[in-house]
């Protein structure tokens, strides 16, 4: 900043700042591009759903995020796998 015989500033503070850091500052890098979906291969997700429906899966045994996707895919009106 500079400043003029009487003492007053004749540069904008924060314009100055602005203009120093803008010469600092870099594009954030992009991350890679998501790959294409492969058919038939299933997604790892986090899914909220209320307890009692969980168990309701759940009290068969294993398998359970198999019938889970299988009440989603008829309530979505799709074909099985």
């Amino acid at each position: 900043m500079s400043r003029s015989p009487g003492g007053r500033r004749t540069t904008d503070p924060l314009k100055a700042a602005e203009a120093a850091f803008k010469k600092v500052t870099t594009k954030p890098i992009e991350g890679p591009p998501k790959a294409a979906a492969i058919p038939g291969v299933k997604e790892t997700i986090t899914l909220r759903i209320d307890q009692d429906v969980l168990a309701y899966f759940q009290e068969d045994g294993p398998g359970w995020q198999e019938r889970i996707n299988a009440a989603l895919r008829k309530a979505a009106g799709k074909s099985g796998d």
